[in-house]
């Protein structure tokens, strides 16, 4: 029982930390352009320089959505690393860590919005490059979905014994 919860602490940290990386790192999309290498993220557009990401008014509230709903995913994730830890000092014995497994669900679901809005929204356009395709964060934030959810689900059927 102990190595599955070093196990699912360890699984936990790795999210916290590719969910920081995916939300701060700027390689959402990757394009090829006449100067190079083009990338976007949440936050700036890059090339050899970072810059202001440059949004249409009609896109603006899709990507504010986007930065919110990932950044609300990190606090809730960090929340559920610190809920399960007072909880598996506190709990007794054959006790459940619901807490801990409700937040990480609603962690899961800020991380769903989050990159479904990106995907229906942004996928495919990096200004100023031919060809483009997702980058290193994009993937990172479906993998911490599919963590997120596992973890979610175990920490609901866990029992500490």
């Amino acid at each position: 029982m102990l190595v599955l919860l070093a196990g699912i602490f360890v699984v936990h940290i790795a999210t916290v930390i590719m969910l920081f990386v995916s939300t701060i790192a700027n390689v959402w999309m990757v394009g090829s352009s006449s100067l190079g290498t083009v990338s976007s993220g949440l936050w700036l557009l890059c090339n050899k320089t970072c810059e202001q990401l440059p949004v249409s008014s009609r896109d603006e509230a899709s990507l504010k959505a986007v930065q919110a709903f990932m950044i609300l995913s990190i606090i809730f994730s960090v929340i559920a690393l610190v809920m399960f830890i007072v909880q598996l000092f506190t709990l007794e014995k054959g006790k459940r860590f619901y807490i801990t497994g409700a937040i990480m669900l609603v962690c899961w679901m800020c991380i769903l919005i989050g990159v479904s809005i990106y995907t229906a929204r942004f996928t495919g356009r990096v200004p100023l490059s031919t060809s483009s395709h997702h980058g290193y964060c994009f993937i990172l934030a479906w993998i911490c979905f599919c963590f997120s959810f596992i973890i979610g689900i175990l920490y609901l059927v866990l029992r500490k014994k």
